[in-house]
């Protein structure tokens, strides 16, 4: 699993700033190679700020430039030099000030464009919202869809960091099956093997028995009475 907390935001900046195989890249933040292309060419993270990884001690300058020369190479993280400071546990429905409540919407999209395999539970006890408020944004059924903006929820005041990156840890390894999950349906199916092959079935009717053809005595019968 990989220990990179912001994986696509991530991978932004590797391929802008460096010249990393998207393969090495994929390995790294845990994505698809093809999910990688996309973000390359454009199909993918459309307009996600890249995340440096050097300055947010989660990769060393050493460490790209070994990949850069080898493309065989899998670049390793650098071990988190933070404490992780334990979060006291909450009793009940998180409390948020009036005057955030009406941002969560805009969280709601957040994970919902950037993280969806973080599940409708995990983003209600994260926020504070419910399902049905979840489904709203998710649906565009909301009332205030047309002004609802995708912001994280660290920058709204909805939750610390910490308790967003243990949020997204958590659901990364079902990010990584949905992500192949993903990237099969873009390939498509391969070709069948040779024994998978329906065989042709001869459904037409059999020919008829052709008629016995009548023998000589037969002709000249009729003549002899």
């Amino acid at each position: 699993m990989a220990d990179i907390l912001m994986p696509k935001a991530t991978a932004v900046w590797l391929i802008d700033n460096t010249t990393l195989t998207f393969d090495q890249i994929a390995d790294l933040c845990g994505l698809h190679h093809l999910e990688v292309k996309g973000i390359a060419d454009g199909d993918v993270a459309e307009n996600m700020r890249g995340v440096d990884p050097i300055s947010g001690g989660e990769l060393t300058r050493e460490e790209i430039q070994k990949g850069e020369e080898d493309s065989d190479y899998r670049l390793k993280t650098a071990p988190s030099k933070i404490a992780h400071i334990p979060q006291p546990k909450r009793k009940g429905a998180r409390y948020t000030p009036v005057a955030r409540r009406g941002d969560k919407p805009d969280a709601i999209a957040w994970f919902i464009r950037n993280h969806p395999e973080v599940n409708d539970p995990q983003i209600s006890k994260l926020i504070g919202t419910t399902k049905a408020t979840i489904t709203n944004v998710r649906d565009k059924t909301h009332w205030n869809s047309q002004n609802i903006k995708p912001v994280d929820p660290v920058t709204l005041g909805l939750c610390s960091q910490i308790e967003l990156d243990e949020v997204i840890a958590k659901a990364s390894s079902r990010r990584k099956k949905m992500d192949a999950e993903r990237a099969a349906q873009e390939e498509g199916p391969g070709l069948a093997p040779a024994d998978a092959v329906e065989q042709t079935v001869d459904l037409s009717e059999p020919a008829a028995p052709a008629a016995d053809e009548p023998s000589a005595d037969d002709v000249f019968s009729a003549f002899k009475d």
